[in-house]
């Protein structure tokens, strides 16, 4: 995989060694990260799944297109500025985020003209909305309704509710009925352990496309799944589209799962011992905003844990200190010692970080800006 440069290679001051990068920094494993593309690729590809990775979890356009390279017939978003950048390498985007507002709106409305733009939505208010700015602009713009199948967060869950909005949508030009969405967010349990909410999910879903085609509004596109269930979606009857986001560099909690093994984790944050002054714990310069302080699975299972002391875990966070706890370890750090951790949430970490470097064992081979963290608008988009 061939990733841009960031602007310290093109000025001559290329970094050869993680060791000389000031931490904390995010590291990537490039052929682990080239390995859980190739995967979650062949995945969908053996099931006839069309592949719309979420850009959430990398929120970049170097990584999009080696996803999109692999096969993937386009990308999700949940935020204008990701739209915005990803419309520099991809011509289809779907928006998996009600765009309620004028503000967010007349963004999405601004984006190429090249672009096929999908939201997914759950509200006669926020279609009109669509309908009207879309209208202004004389865009047509497709549209999935969402559904609560458990999630309990965003989605209509009464089948009346998604056959009223569906006649709507379908009725509003320049909206597009295109289809129908999910997100099973709610089913964390161990792959092994999942089948039964999915039997649920999935017999609430088959009620709604029954429902759907007797009132002639056959979805199209059937868009669902997330990285925890994702090996399981092609059990889910009616399923057509995934849109996994964390698999690219996975996380602690997706390892926890069985989603991933620990040896597909490809994100780990460097960080610097720098102090061990008190007994049975090392203080690491990554807290909270270089980790994030996403809740672990288990109460008092920390934060993160290191990748090769997978029995070291961050058990408390400051905004600028980890504290490692060391009570179930031999291994006694000294100040300026390296450690990599892998984070609870990859999403978040990588929200909090300006650059990814990715290594190939003990060499930093490439580097890119996270060109989509925050919320700043970007014009023109950026290409790659």
């Amino acid at each position: 995989m061939a990733i841009a440069s960031s602007s310290s290679a093109r000025d001559g001051s290329w970094i050869s060694s993680p060791a000389s990068l000031e931490t904390p920094v995010p590291l990537v494993d490039l052929d682990r990260l080239e390995r859980n593309l190739d995967r979650m690729a062949a995945y969908a590809a053996l099931h006839g799944l069309a592949l719309r990775p979420h850009s959430k979890t990398h929120k970049s356009p170097w990584i999009a297109v080696e996803q999109l390279r692999r096969g993937a017939i386009g990308l999700t978003c949940a935020t204008p500025l990701e739209a915005e950048v990803m419309a520099g390498v991809c011509d289809d985007l779907l928006v998996a985020y009600p765009p309620v507002g004028n503000p967010k709106l007349q963004r999405l409305m601004a984006l190429p003209e090249s672009v096929e733009l999908t939201v997914a939505l759950d509200s006669a208010d926020s279609a009109e909305q669509l309908a009207r700015v879309a209208g202004e602009r004389g865009r047509p713009v497709g549209v999935y309704v969402e559904l609560d199948l458990g999630m309990h967060r965003v989605g209509v869950s009464a089948m009346e509710e998604a056959l009223s909005l569906a006649r709507l949508v379908a009725a509003r030009p320049p909206l597009v009925y295109r289809g129908i969405a999910f997100y099973p967010g709610h089913i964390r349990a161990p792959v092994g352990q999942q089948k039964g909410e999915l039997e649920r999910l999935s017999a609430g879903l088959q009620a709604t496309i029954r429902a759907l085609d007797q009132a002639g509004l056959p979805p199209a596109v059937v868009s669902g799944g997330s990285t925890p269930t994702v090996w399981q979606t092609h059990g889910i009857k009616g399923v057509t589209e995934i849109r996994p986001g964390t698999y690219a560099y996975n996380d602690r909690i997706t390892a926890q799962t069985g989603a991933c093994d620990w040896n597909d984790c490809a994100l780990t944050v460097l960080a610097t011992v720098v102090s061990t002054a008190v007994a049975g714990q090392a203080v690491i310069d990554a807290g909270s905003k270089a980790l994030g302080r996403e809740p672990p699975e288990k109460e008092g299972d920390g934060y993160g844990t290191l990748l090769d002391r997978p029995e070291v875990t961050v058990q408390r966070l400051s905004e600028e200190h980890g504290i490692l706890d060391l009570r179930d370890t031999s291994w006694r750090p000294a100040a300026g010692e390296q450690v990599r951790v892998v984070p609870n949430h990859v999403c978040i970490a990588v929200h909090l970080h300006e650059v990814i470097y990715g290594v190939r064992g003990d060499k930093v081979e490439s580097s890119w800006p996270v060109l989509a963290r925050g919320r700043r608008p970007i014009r023109p988009p950026v290409e790659v």
